[in-house]
C-alpha cells in the first residue's frame, strides 16, 4: 500500500491511500437511515389506497413527487458541491427529510402527502451525491469496495419498507409513521460528525481539487466516447430501476390478487427481493475490483434476464427463489455503476454520482407512474410480463469501454 511519502511527484494518485473503514460504516447506516425514511413511502401505499382511495395512477404520482425531486437535484447538488464543497449539507438534507416524515404521518389529504414527499426527495437529493464524494475521500485504493459499503446501507433500508408494513403501518395506519422521525434524529446526529471529519479532509486534499482539474482536461480527445458512454449508462440505469419499480411498488398487489394472500404476507415477497439486492451490492464492488467494472454491469443484467422473464409463471413457492436470486444478481451492479461513471470523468465525483443514482431515482420516478397507469389500463399480470424483459438491455454494455480503456483515457490507476 503507498504512502504519502512513497508517491513520486507528478503522480495523480491522491496522498492518502488507506481505506477509512470507520467513515464507510457510519456512512452506510446513516444511508440505511436515510433511504429506510423513503422506503416509508411505497410501505405507505397499501394503507393509502384503501384508507383515502386512492387509484394506482395516483399511487403512482406520489412516488413520482418523491423520486423525481431527488432525481432532478441529485446532479445539481453534485455539481454544485464538485465546485463548492459543503460538509454540512448532509445534515440538513436529513432535517429536510425528517420534516418530511412528520407530515406524511400527519397529512389529511392527497395534497399533503406530496408536499411532504418532495421534502423528503430533497433531503435525498442532498444526502446521495455529497454520501458519495465522502465515500471516495474515505476509499484509498478500494473504490468498488467502498461503494459498496456505502451502497448497501441504502438497499437494506429500501429492503425494510415490507417490515414497516407489516409491522408498524399496519398495525397502527398512516400515524405510524411518526416514529420515523426518531430515525431521521439519529441519522442527523451521525452526519454531523460525519461533517465535521469530512471538513478536515477538505483541507488535507486540497492539492487534489488541482490534479483532478488536469486529469479533467485530458479527457478532451475521449469527450465523444464518454459521451455515448454516459448515453449507455443511462439506458442500462433505465432497465435496472424500471424493473426494480414494477417489483418494489407493485409487486405487492401482484401478489394478493394471484397468489390470494394478505397485505402482510404480501410484503414478505418485497422483503426478499430487496434484501438480497442489498447482498448483491455488498458483494458486487469487491467482485467488481477483481473481475472488472464493465464485466460485472454486464453478467448482473444478463444473468437476472432468465430469472425475470420466468417469473410472471410460476407459483408462489418459485417466485420466492426467482425473486431472491433476482434480487442478488440484477442489484450488484447498482454500485459499480457509479464507480464506473466516477471514473469515465474523474474529476466530477458529486456529478457523477449524483448524474447515475439520480437518475436511479428519476427512472423508477417515471416508471412508477408510467407502471400504475399500465397496471390501471391493461391489469396488473400483463404489466408484469412486459417488464421481465427489461434486462435484456444489458446487451448495451458490450459498447461500453473497458476498464483498460477508462485507465488509459484518466491516466490513473483503476486499483
Amino acid at each position: 500500500m503507498a504512502t504519502a511519502t512513497s508517491i513520486p511527484v507528478g503522480k495523480a494518485e491522491p496522498k492518502d491511500t488507506k481505506t477509512m473503514y470507520n467513515i464507510l460504516f457510519i456512512m452506510s447506516l446513516c444511508h440505511l437511515l436515510n433511504d429506510s425514511l423513503q422506503s416509508v413511502v411505497p410501505a405507505m401505499f397499501p394503507i393509502l389506497e384503501k384508507s383515502m382511495g386512492l387509484s394506482f395512477t395516483q399511487l403512482g404520482l406520489i412516488a413520482f413527487s418523491l423520486n423525481m425531486v431527488a432525481s432532478v437535484l441529485q446532479p445539481v447538488v453534485g455539481w454544485y458541491t464538485d465546485k463548492r464543497p459543503r460538509p454540512y449539507a448532509l445534515p440538513l438534507g436529513l432535517t429536510s427529510s425528517m420534516l418530511g416524515i412528520l407530515g406524511l404521518a400527519l397529512a389529511p389529504n392527497y395534497w399533503m402527502i406530496l408536499i411532504s414527499v418532495i421534502f423528503i426527495g430533497f433531503g435525498s437529493a442532498v444526502f446521495h451525491p455529497e454520501g458519495s464524494r465522502v465515500t471516495h475521500m474515505a476509499a484509498g485504493k478500494k473504490r468498488g469496495l467502498a461503494q459498496s459499503i456505502y451502497q448497501v446501507g441504502g438497499n437494506s433500508g429500501q429492503a425494510l419498507a415490507p417490515v414497516f408494513t407489516a409491522l408498524i403501518l399496519v398495525p397502527f395506519g398512516q400515524f405510524g409513521g411518526i416514529w420515523f422521525t426518531i430515525v431521521a434524529f439519529i441519522a442527523v446526529l451521525f452526519l454531523i460528525y460525519i461533517a465535521r471529519w469530512y471538513s478536515k479532509r477538505l483541507k488535507a486534499q486540497a492539492g487534489e481539487i488541482k490534479r483532478n482539474k488536469a486529469v479533467k482536461n485530458g479527457l478532451g480527445p475521449h469527450a465523444k466516447s464518454i459521451k455515448t458512454a454516459i448515453l449507455l449508462l443511462i439506458l442500462l440505469v433505465f432497465a435496472r430501476s424500471w424493473y426494480g419499480s414494477a417489483i418494489s411498488n407493485f409487486y405487492t398487489f401482484y401478489a394478493i390478487k394471484t397468489y390470494d394472500v394478505t397485505i402482510a404476507h404480501s410484503q414478505v415477497f418485497i422483503f426478499i427481493y430487496l434484501f438480497m439486492g442489498a447482498v448483491g451490492t455488498l458483494l458486487g464492488g469487491p467482485l467488481a475490483d477483481r473481475f472488472g467494472r464493465r464485466n460485472m454491469i454486464f453478467l448482473s443484467l444478463i444473468g437476472a434476464a432468465p430469472l425475470t422473464l420466468l417469473l410472471p409463471f410460476v407459483g408462489p413457492t418459485v417466485a420466492y427463489i426467482l425473486l431472491a436470486l433476482t434480487g442478488l444478481i440484477l442489484m450488484s451492479s447498482f454500485s459499480v455503476t457509479v464507480v464506473y461513471a466516477q471514473e469515465l470523468i474523474p474529476g466530477k465525483i458529486g456529478t457523477m454520482s449524483g448524474l447515475i443514482v439520480g437518475l436511479a431515482f428519476g427512472m423508477g420516478a417515471i416508471g412508477s407512474v408510467a407502471l400504475g397507469a399500465l397496471i390501471d389500463l391493461m391489469g396488473i399480470q400483463t404489466t408484469m410480463i412486459a417488464v421481465s424483459v427489461l434486462p435484456i438491455f444489458g446487451l448495451l454494455t458490450l459498447l461500453l469501454p473497458s476498464d483498460q480503456q477508462l485507465k488509459e483515457w484518466s491516466g490513473a490507476e483503476l486499483n
